[in-house]
């Protein structure tokens, strides 16, 4: 466990998809800036060349200016010298924005596949419930938003009972499909404002906010209506139990031992040493 006072250490492969993201963002608002100041300076020079045509089409419109007949002969190549640069602008520009776009386009990627790399790492394959990784950074933001709003803060430890009997029975492949179900009944039992991830090999923790010691009781009873339920469709297979443990965090303490003594509750409730609750 890697907390101490609400902090979290992060993992450096993690870090450094973070860092090249934040990277990668600002490049993208630097290749906006640049494609706004193309616009820009494309738009001037329409603005120049649109007025020097007119008054070399119209010279009435400027009456201080004498035009010459030999400036009137001129006046073809001044004109394909102006269509000219105004064509060849336009290439600039257009192959100019390809280049931006394929840029914008391999940055965009290179962000997606960072942010899902991110994300990944933050999973556990097994349960497809956040890790002890996520925990860290998550909980850490929990006990802050928790101090600065003087607010309640539960943790509740579930324990899997006898789960070397049922890994010893079902094997690898069965285990592993037990611990996905099993973790798919706690995050559905629970309400989307709390938080399960997986602690431990047979640990899931949860991190319910705004809310009391007292109050994780009501969940301990619903989630006991849920194992029984699921007990009953699928006891054949590998009966379902918890070891639970509730501790609330105090404000302005450490969420280190809060958590420790949640999972003391637990580890005396799953071997039926004390009553907890």
């Amino acid at each position: 466990m890697m907390l101490k006072n609400g902090n979290a250490c992060g993992n450096p492969g993690e870090k450094k998809f973070a860092s090249r993201s934040q990277e990668i963002r600002e490049c993208l608002g630097t290749l906006a800036g640049r494609d706004l100041r193309l616009v820009s300076v494309s738009l001037l020079l329409l603005l120049v060349v649109s007025v020097g045509v007119l008054g070399l089409i119209f010279p009435n419109l400027m009456p201080t200016t004498r035009i010459s007949c030999a400036d009137l002969r001129l006046l073809p190549q001044l004109l394909f010298g102006l269509m000219s640069l105004i064509v060849f602008f336009n290439v600039y520009v257009v192959l100019h924005k390809r280049e931006m776009s394929a840029t914008t386009r391999r940055l965009v990627d290179e962000l997606i596949f960072n942010e899902r790399m991110e994300a990944v790492s933050l999973i556990d394959p097994t349960t497809q419930l956040f890790n002890r990784r996520a925990m860290e950074q998550m909980l850490t933001h929990e006990v802050a938003r928790t101090n600065r709003l003087d607010a309640t803060l539960s943790l509740l430890v579930l324990d899997i009972s006898d789960f070397e009997a049922i890994s010893n029975r079902l094997g690898t492949q069965e285990t592993e499909h037990v611990l996905y179900e099993t973790a798919q009944l706690v995050r559905n039992t629970f309400r989307s404002s709390d938080m399960v991830f997986r602690h431990k090999e047979t640990q899931f923790l949860v991190v319910m906010p705004h809310t009391s010691e007292q109050q994780v009781d009501f969940a301990i009873k619903r989630l006991e209506g849920e194992v029984a339920r699921h007990n009953s469709e699928f006891r054949s297979i590998a009966e379902l139990a918890f070891g639970c443990g509730a501790a609330q965090f105090t404000p302005c303490s450490r969420i280190t031992d809060t958590l420790l003594s949640a999972e003391h509750k637990a580890f005396l409730h799953k071997h039926d040493f004390v009553p907890v609750f």
